[in-house]
């Protein structure tokens, strides 16, 4: 398929030919798997535009719910040409740029504490950043030459952060958010500007946030400097720590 056959004002999902709309959606409906909830999930996906739907896997999944595959085109189209997304404006170094970065810039060690804060348990996004082992082959931060990651694990309360920042007289801090049910990333992120602002520590260091529901957009929206969702690697944040560090004059 050629690139140029492409209308990127009415951009549409692919399948098997271009323009087709191709569209897979699952879902869990709180029935029994049963034909009348195979019907009921088939008319759900014709309301949520997709022409001629078939299920392609129905599973019960206990006692009064059933899961579901539908398959179907999509009608509706997008104008992929209009779409501005604010996103981290840094280029990407590598691990050995990064600290060549530091030893060239910066001329000290730079400390960087992160944590999953409030009743956050699931430390897999921080652990991937922060650790010594990284993740899918990229070294976390505990093995960047140049800096010091202390990571405090899970449920971390704001305050406790906020105290260890001060006691490490810390350059950055990583907040990660992986429980977001009913929102409840949205206060605890804001508390933790709240109470650095009230210490009169927020201009003095970078703040950073991520998890799977945060973009950059939302990050700076509750007052962080950036927001790394799924993808993002220790590279991508270090990057954006040490120059921003340099940029605000705070090294």
């Amino acid at each position: 398929m050629a690139i140029e056959k492409v209308d990127l004002t009415k951009l549409k999902p692919y399948g098997d030919t271009l323009n087709d709309g191709m569209t897979q959606v699952s879902f869990t409906l709180p029935v029994s798997a049963s034909e009348e909830a195979k019907e009921a999930a088939r008319r759900l996906a014709m309301k949520m535009g997709l022409e001629d739907p078939s299920v392609v896997v129905m599973k019960d999944m206990g006692p009064g719910f059933a899961f579901f595959v539908i398959y179907g085109s999509c009608k509706e189209t997008v104008d992929f040409t209009s779409i501005e997304v604010p996103k981290v404006e840094v280029e990407t170094m590598s691990k050995k740029e990064v600290e060549a970065f530091i030893e060239e810039n910066i001329k000290r060690t730079v400390t960087i504490i992160g944590a999953c804060t409030g009743s956050d348990a699931h430390t897999v996004g921080i652990d991937a950043i922060m650790n010594m082992k990284g993740y899918d082959g990229h070294y976390g931060l505990e093995r960047y030459k140049g800096m010091e990651a202390y990571n405090m694990g899970s449920q971390v309360a704001n305050e406790d952060l906020v105290a260890k920042a001060i006691e490490m007289n810390a350059d950055a801090l990583l907040v990660s958010q992986v429980v977001t049910q009913k929102d409840v990333h949205i206060p605890n992120l804001t508390e933790l500007i709240e109470l650095l602002e009230a210490e009169g520590l927020r201009n003095k260091m970078v703040v950073v946030c991520g998890g799977p529901r945060i973009n950059h957009e939302l990050a700076k929206e509750l007052g962080y400097d950036a927001g790394f969702g799924t993808g993002s690697y220790a590279e991508d944040v270090a990057s954006f720590v040490v120059d921003e560090l340099v940029k605000r004059k705070l090294v």
